[in-house]
Formats: structure tokens, sequence, C-alpha cells
């Protein structure tokens, strides 16, 4: 390969989404979803120490609303605690910074595998649009925006008990920007009435359809996710970028085909 054309592949990579997705499976593999010993032994204990890791590291509405964590009394309150596991308080969380740590805690790895199948998928492309340093600001701003956006909606009633986990709030901000960015280009996704067969549609389509859900799954009150804070990072992602007076392109510089050896960045919105 010419040293030009490497040094200028090198530059230009997604070396910051890349590193997000890397940075948020170390997350998991230390904490109580991964084979760490310290967590327990059997799966009772398990998903205790996973209940209390969320707690301490995730991002919960009422302490974003009031700047403290929450009391024992207040943890008493929540709902879905689990039998023989009592909730503690964690009187040294900071829950400012809580907002940052929350993006790289997950549920689980169907939950991980999940955001960061979107993130491989349609992170690389407004990467390259913004650059590297400005990309990450952007994807911590709209983690930021869509925790905050959910705690005054949601307020210090049982659901702003919960804590917030996952990097979907950042990540839905992502595709917001795309859209923005890149209307036209041709996404991949599997139609599920169609016996999941891989199809390619514009991104207008298959990111308009995927923030109809999150609307309609907000105001239906689906219990178990967070559809508001998506519905919140996906708006401000649209407008941050449309604000900073970037132009839509046709075609993403990151797809297949576009450049040679370019990696076969297409996945399947759910």
């Amino acid at each position: 390969m010419d040293p030009a054309m490497f040094l200028s592949r090198a530059r230009s990579a997604p070396l910051v989404s890349y590193l997000l997705i890397a940075v948020n499976c170390v997350v998991l593999l230390a904490g109580p979803s991964g084979p760490a010993p310290g967590y327990g032994s059997t799966p009772a204990q398990r998903a205790c120490a996973a209940q209390r890791y969320q707690q301490r590291w995730g991002a919960v509405p009422a302490e974003l609303l009031s700047g403290r964590p929450l009391t024992t009394a207040q943890l008493e309150r929540a709902a879905a605690q689990l039998p023989d596991c009592p909730a503690r308080a964690t009187p040294g969380k900071r829950p400012a910074l809580s907002v940052l740590s929350s993006l790289f805690v997950h549920g689980g790895w169907l939950h991980l595998l999940g955001n960061m199948l979107f993130l491989f998928v349609f992170g690389p492309g407004v990467e390259q649009r913004l650059g590297r340093t400005r990309f990450l600001l952007f994807y911590l701003a709209a983690g930021a925006l869509a925790a905050y956006g959910y705690a005054v909606t949601t307020g210090t009633g049982p659901a702003g008990l919960r804590p917030l986990v996952g990097a979907s709030g950042a990540i839905a901000g992502v595709l917001g920007g795309y859209l923005r960015l890149y209307p036209k280009a041709r996404v991949t996704a599997l139609v599920p009435l169609l016996f999941f067969l891989p199809l390619r549609f514009p991104a207008w389509l298959v990111l308009g359809l995927w923030f109809a859900v999150q609307w309609w799954s907000a105001h239906d009150g689906s219990p178990g996710v967070a559809y508001l804070a998506h519905v919140i990072g996906f708006t401000g992602g649209f407008l941050a970028v449309w604000a900073a007076g970037l132009r839509a392109r046709y075609a993403d510089p990151t797809s297949p085909g576009l450049r040679p050896g370019a990696p076969p960045h297409q996945g399947a919105p759910s």
C-alpha cells in the first residue's frame, strides 16, 4: 500500500467511534455482567450486584434534579427492587458526573450490542464530518441532554428514582446528526414482515421510522425503556448539526463501495 494512502486512511479513520465501542465493551466485561468474580458466584448475587452497580453509576433523574444522591428512604420507594437485595445509598455519588458514567453502563450484552451496532453503523459518517474532537463532544453532550431532558419531564416520582443506563441517548443524538448530514444515504435494514430480508432504504425513511417508533412508545407509556430520552437526544443531535451549518450530502463517505477498503458499515435498526 502506498504510504501516503495509508496515512490518509489513518487520519480519516473513525477512531473515536471505535474507541467508544471498545470502552463500552471493556466496562461491561469489568462489571457484574462480565466474568469478574468479585460480584458473586450465583445468578441472584450477580443480579443484586448489577442493581447496585447501576444505582451507583447510572443517572437517576431525581438525583439530577436535586443535585444530591438519593437517601435510603427514597431508595426504598424505588420500584422493581429485587428480593433480598435492599438498596444502598451512595453518599459519595456526584449526579452531574453520573450523566457521563451512565453512558458506559449497560444492562447486559443484548443492551450493549444493540447500542453498539447503531454506533458502528452511523457514528463514522458523523465523525467524518464533525472531526474527532467535535464528534466526541457532540456525543457526550447529546447523552447529557437526553438524561437531563428526561429528568425534567419525569420528575421525582417512581420513574424518577430508577437509574438511566446505556449509551442510547448519546447514540440517538448521532442518529439525528446523521439524518441531517446524509438524509438520502442508503442503509440496510432488516424487514420483519418480509422474514427479516436485508433491504436498502434511504436514511430519512429508516431513521424517520425509528424516531416515530420512539415518539409513539414514549407517549404510550411503555415501561422499561426511556424512550423519551431517545426522542430528546435525536432532536438535539439533529438541531445541533443543523445549527453548525453543515450541508447535507447524498452519500455517506464511510459506506462500502465509496472508497477502497471501507468497512461494511451497514446495519439494521430495531
